[in-house]
Formats: C-alpha cells, sequence, structure tokens
C-alpha cells in the first residue's frame, strides 16, 4: 500500500489523465482549422498548447526515467498532431507512462536527486517529487490556457476540477473506468 506522500503523486497522476482525457475529449468537437486557429494564450493556438503539454511530459518523464538520449532529443522537433483525437491518443501513453513511474516511487525515490539536462546550462539536481510537482504544476497551467481557449469556440469547456472531492466519483467514475483507472 501507498503511503500518504506517495499515494499523492499517484493521485496527481491519475487526476493529470483525466484532465487530459477530459480536455482533450472536448478539443476533439474541433475540426483541425479549429484546433490549429489562432487564439490568445502563451501559444498561440490550441493545437500547439496541448502539442506542447505532451513534448513537455516526454522530457520530463524521459529525464525520470534516466534515459541517456533525453539531451540528445531536447532539440528534436516537438510533437505536432494536427487533430486533438490523434493528440489524445498520444497524450494517454504519456500519461500512462508517468502513472506507472509514480506508482514505483517509495518515500526514498521521492527525495532521490534527479538531473534534468539542458542544452545550455548544467542546473543542480533536482527531488524527484519536486520535479514531479512541477511537472503537474505545468499541465495544470497550460491545461488552463487551453481551457481559456476553448471557451471562445463553438465547443463548451469541460469540468476540470471534479476529481479529488468525495462526492463527486459519479462525475469521473465512467472515464476513470474508460482510462482503466480505479474510480476513488
Amino acid at each position: 500500500m501507498a503511503t500518504a506522500f506517495v499515494g499523492h503523486f499517484v493521485a496527481m497522476a491519475r487526476n493529470n489523465a483525466w484532465a487530459n482525457h477530459r480536455l482533450l475529449g472536448a478539443c476533439t468537437a474541433l475540426g483541425p482549422e479549429e484546433f490549429a486557429a489562432p487564439r490568445t494564450g502563451f501559444f498561440p493556438s490550441l493545437r500547439a498548447t496541448l502539442n506542447h503539454i505532451l513534448w513537455v511530459d516526454t522530457y520530463y518523464i524521459d529525464a525520470l526515467l534516466g534515459d541517456p538520449t533525453v539531451l540528445a532529443r531536447y532539440h528534436d522537433p516537438p510533437p505536432d498532431f494536427a487533430d486533438a483525437a490523434a493528440l489524445r491518443e498520444a497524450q494517454l501513453a504519456s500519461d500512462r507512462r508517468l502513472i506507472a513511474f509514480c506508482e514505483r516511487q517509495t518515500n526514498q525515490s521521492l527525495v532521490d536527486d534527479c538531473a534534468l539536462p539542458r542544452p545550455n546550462r548544467q542546473p543542480p539536481p533536482s527531488p524527484v517529487a519536486a520535479i514531479l510537482e512541477h511537472l503537474f504544476q505545468h499541465q495544470i497551467h497550460h491545461r488552463g490556457q487551453a481551457h481559456a481557449m476553448l471557451s471562445g469556440t463553438r465547443v463548451k469547456p469541460p469540468q476540470l476540477d471534479e476529481f479529488f472531492l468525495a462526492g463527486e466519483q459519479h462525475l469521473r467514475a465512467d472515464e476513470l473506468r474508460a482510462l482503466g483507472l480505479p474510480v476513488t
């Protein structure tokens, strides 16, 4: 059984997968032109924003897994899925990698240091827990921007905050089952 510390990261990884599933599911109602249409945000479109989330997830998960090619791939072109359905599948695969990584953690491994290689600098190592916290915050930050962009379309943005509270299980149960995640 996971401790509260480890369990928190597992819960955040599952929440991340569910929120991505909901948001990208809503985006599948957009055609490719609408998905790529210019919008106000840090990135200029839903397409660019959501592909950025996937690229950053891939980088951080690979670094956390100790992949020796992570720095060599740093300058590879980021993913550029032109439609939300294909991006949703790729994001789900990434989300499953992150969930599996979090499920393998222990209290000790979460405080172990991990280096995040950069091509132009050598930042000091950070604890795995801090890297995961940063990654979850990054995802929430950009999903919020995508959510706001989606509100400027004909598609109603989905609720993304019905994950943790008791009494709201029915609001997420079908999606969690579809993702193969426990209904909690």
